[in-house]
């Protein structure tokens, strides 16, 4: 179905512009163009160079065929309930859903995603093949982080066809991104029971139909073998049978022969260990071949590793920004054996601060104040409650960012500064975000049960520094929150105007 976008009301008389040659289609709000260029095909999906008339950006437009997936009224639903879940997916690591919908006509799904114009990290590896481990491992790590992100879910979300080909690479700073989610699922059960992937990464138990979402690893394991080689696993078989009796007699590639670097051999092969054995996403991300000089290497574009300063109560941290964050941790305490002091991080950066206090309500539920302060503007409150066996730093940013009409960037921004302060809160809380070392400054103590001598510990040594850490009692609390979901007040500080209520 071809859809014109046009101005003003429709009074049946409006004529079209003449058709642009180069234009396939648009979708039904006329925002999105479908151009005739190819990007990509595979069995079931075509994916076209798009274009958003309201952003100006190029997008990726993923058509697939419905007649193609669906063979009974029940595929149907589980292909709509499956595009609502991409809506639902942001991730640093995921690539970007913008919008979908399904097209009765001409009986298509569409889907508009971010487009990556350094193509997939198959095209990408075979057209640079020199390339350090330290960027292999940076790519790893950024894939481990997606599915991470995936597998985390209740239930998991499994991703299925997990291959080079479909792991897309910004090539201008090396950011990484898993798509082409159309095959991914939710587990309803324990296990998922339909095979579907490509057989040349698909683990031994797909075949079973029996499986959970550590086939993914698997599939990661097929990925760093192809990127260590340049070849497909199992490219000596001659056919997908030939595929399958090995991957069910246990039989490795032949290519895994064929990586060098020891270390790297042996992460690929954990990958690649029976399923009672093999590592979730995880854990693997502690893996000693991901570490750099036996430290976890940061993300270069997140919070860097923190470093230790001359004084007691100061540390410098280096972050690979234009204009450098200063950041300052207050630690909780415990006043008179009964009152906690909130634990408050405080963030600038070019000019703008960030100021988190963070406060135990209950057992699984912490009580978040953010004052944000931008250059000349009037500083606001942000209040809102943290439950930690349903929220993410990165779903509650994500989620402030949409509603606030805050730029995109500072979703990571905000995120990080939840994380961070989460770290030195709550005892075992694991970041979805890496915040580095300066996210266990405190040593994952638990400062709600202990007072805290508030002098602040690093025992991490680097060489560059710019900015300060500072430590410091403070005995004012946020005001209290008593919602058990996502229900942020927006309050204003004194002598600036009311912005409203979120919910």
């Amino acid at each position: 179905m071809n859809f014109t976008a046009t101005d003003g009301a429709d009074d049946g008389s409006s004529q079209q512009e003449p058709p642009d040659p180069d234009i396939r289609e648009k979708d039904p709000t006329g925002r999105y163009i479908c151009y005739k260029e190819i990007l990509g095909k595979g069995a079931f999906k075509t994916v076209y160079k798009g274009f958003d008339e309201v952003d100006g950006i190029e997008v990726a437009w993923n058509q697939v065929m419905i007649n193609d997936v669906v063979q009974s009224p029940q595929d149907l639903e589980q292909l709509y309930s499956e595009v609502h879940l991409l809506r639902t997916l942001k991730h640093e690591n995921i690539i970007k859903f913008h919008t979908s919908w399904i097209d009765d006509q001409n009986q298509t799904v569409n889907i508009i995603t971010e487009l990556f114009t350094s193509g997939n990290l198959r095209q990408y590896r075979k057209k640079h093949k020199t390339v350090d481990m330290k960027a292999l491992k940076r790519w790893a790590r950024q894939i481990l982080m997606g599915l991470d992100y995936l597998h985390s879910h209740q239930p998991p979300i499994i991703h299925r066809d997990l291959k080079c080909d479909n792991i897309f690479i910004n090539g201008n700073h090396g950011e990484v991104k898993i798509g082409d989610l159309g095959f991914a699922t939710v587990m309803q059960q324990s296990h998922a029971r339909s095979v579907h992937g490509t057989p040349e990464f698909m683990a031994p138990e797909v075949y079973d139909e029996d499986y959970n979402e550590l086939v993914d690893i698997y599939s990661f394991g097929m990925c760093m073998l192809e990127m260590a080689t340049f070849e497909y696993p199992y490219c000596e078989c001659k056919n997908n049978a030939q595929i399958y009796k090995k991957v069910s007699s246990g039989i490795k590639p032949a290519g895994l022969a064929k990586v060098k670097d020891p270390e790297m051999k042996a992460f690929i092969e954990k990958c690649l260990v029976p399923v009672a054995q093999r590592l979730p996403a995880k854990e693997l991300l502690k893996d000693s071949f991901l570490q750099l000089n036996g430290k976890p290497e940061a993300n270069p574009s997140l919070l860097p590793t923190a470093i230790k300063n001359h004084g007691q109560q100061s540390i410098c941290i280096v972050v690979n920004e234009d204009e450098a964050d200063l950041i300052s941790i207050t630690e909780g305490a415990m006043v008179d054996g009964s009152q906690f002091v909130p634990l408050e991080v405080l963030r600038r950066r070019k000019g703008s601060e960030c100021r988190l206090k963070g406060q135990w309500k209950g057992d699984s539920h912490i009580s978040l104040l953010l004052r944000r302060q931008e250059p000349g503007g009037d500083p606001v409150n942000i209040q809102f409650p943290f439950l930690l066996n349903n929220d993410s730093a990165l779903s509650v940013a994500n989620e402030m960012v949409e509603q606030l009409q805050m730029p995109e960037s500072d979703a990571r921004f905000i995120a990080e500064l939840i994380d961070t302060l989460l770290v030195n809160l709550v005892p075992g809380w694991k970041p979805c975000v890496p915040v580095g070392n300066l996210a266990a400054l405190n040593g994952n103590q638990d400062l709600k049960d202990k007072p805290k001598d508030l002098h602040l510990v690093a025992g991490v040594e680097n060489s560059i520094g710019s900015s300060q850490i500072t430590a410091q009692a403070t005995h004012r609390s946020p005001p209290s929150c008593h919602s058990s979901s996502f229900n942020c007040t927006i309050q204003p500080i004194e002598g600036a105007p009311a912005i409203g209520r979120l919910i």
